[in-house]
């Protein structure tokens, strides 16, 4: 079983002030090579590589980070986009109700609205405020980030779009950058490895133990426990439960699901995040394009960009709840994240569709 080794705050891969410059330096040979990618070329965080703006086009922020997603309904319309290494959500819309709950130790919040995101703050350590000046216009957005420099979710600023739907509120923007700006706003940020959950290998769970659990689950949300209590990672148990409440399906599939679900406008459930936002799509989705590696979804309020290349497998999974079986699509990469999930629209208290468990049955098994 892995244990939770004391965090170390890492060695800085340039001197002083030698980050930036050889960022600039790989931007002459690849301009197109977004933020995220150069931090990955040059062995650094994003985090790390963004701070190096600071002053610049950046400013530090700090403060309750419960605060200020309060407050994040101020903006107006704007975009919001959380992100794993192999799904990309974004949603356009206004922040609506915001409620903060939990411990100090565990506070999350869920947001309701046209973005609907789980905001789990503990992973919540470094934020920014970017003001940059692109080919297309300023570009605005407040950008948080975990403790290992990887984004946690970002929140763009909108100019007004058709149909007569409002821009963001710069001036609110602005009021809320001001109200969290750091003191400190040297270019260097210290941070340190994720304290990961300790599992146990596959082959030490009480497979009979576990799976005995899971036929007993009254709601979705006691699957976490569930897998906290065993001991076992995600897909672990999604593997030791084949036969029972899950099967294996071909990855292709994933463009199978989408496409019905769009061409029969089907409302679905999409949940993708990174460790300190989930975000979600509730509603019937329109146009699906697969571009390179990518499988995306490009609505006018939302898009989903899927690299079909990281998925190393897909499941059906199945949990029993007290209003029936609950049936999701998850897919999952090479180092056992999961990357996405999908369901068919359900509020509590009402079963799923039995249109959704038709599609689900209908799609290629592995």
């Amino acid at each position: 079983m892995s244990s939770i080794a004391e965090p170390k705050t890492s060695t800085p891969a340039y001197p002083a002030g030698r980050l930036r410059t050889a960022w600039d330096e790989l931007k002459k040979t690849k301009p197109t090579l977004r933020i995220r990618d150069c931090a990955q070329e040059l062995g650094v965080s994003e985090a790390e590589l963004l701070a190096t703006t600071i002053g610049d086009y950046t400013t530090k922020l700090e403060g309750d980070w419960t605060k200020l997603v309060e407050r994040l309904p101020e903006l107006g319309r704007v975009m919001s986009l959380t992100r794993n290494e192999g799904c990309v959500l974004e949603h356009k819309g206004p922040f609506q109700k915001v409620e903060v709950m939990g411990p100090p130790a565990h506070r999350m919040a869920t947001v309701i609205g046209p973005i609907e995101t789980r905001v789990f703050f503990a992973a919540w350590k470094f934020g920014f405020a970017v003001k940059l000046q692109t080919p297309h216009g300023l570009q605005q957005s407040i950008q948080i980030f975990d403790e290992a420099g990887s984004a946690v979710t970002k929140i763009f600023l909108v100019a007004p779009g058709p149909g007569n739907k409002a821009g963001s509120n710069q001036e609110a923007f602005d009021k809320l950058v001001h109200d969290f700006t750091a003191t400190d706003q040297t270019t260097e940020i210290a941070i340190t490895p994720v304290r990961e959950m300790p599992t146990k290998a596959i082959a030490d769970i009480d497979k009979g133990a576990l799976l005995t659990e899971w036929e007993n689950m009254k709601d979705t949300h006691d699957f976490f426990g569930m897998l906290r209590k065993h001991q076992v990672n995600r897909l672990d148990a999604v593997v030791l439960a084949e036969g029972k409440f899950s099967e294996r399906i071909q990855k292709a599939a994933l463009k199978d699901l989408l496409e019905s679900a769009a061409k029969d406008q089907l409302p679905i459930m999409v949940f993708a995040g990174s460790r300190g936002n989930i975000q979600i799509h509730q509603g019937k989705i329109q146009t699906i394009r697969v571009m390179d590696n990518w499988l995306n979804i490009l609505d006018p309020d939302f898009n989903m960009h899927l690299r079909e290349d990281l998925v190393e497998s897909a499941w059906i999974v199945r949990k029993p709840t007290t209003d029936g079986v609950v049936t999701a699509i998850e897919a999952f990469d090479k180092n056992k994240e999961m990357i996405v999930q999908f369901f068919g629209l359900r509020k509590p208290g009402i079963p799923e569709l039995e249109k959704w468990r038709t599609l689900v049955d209908s799609l290629p098994r592995a």
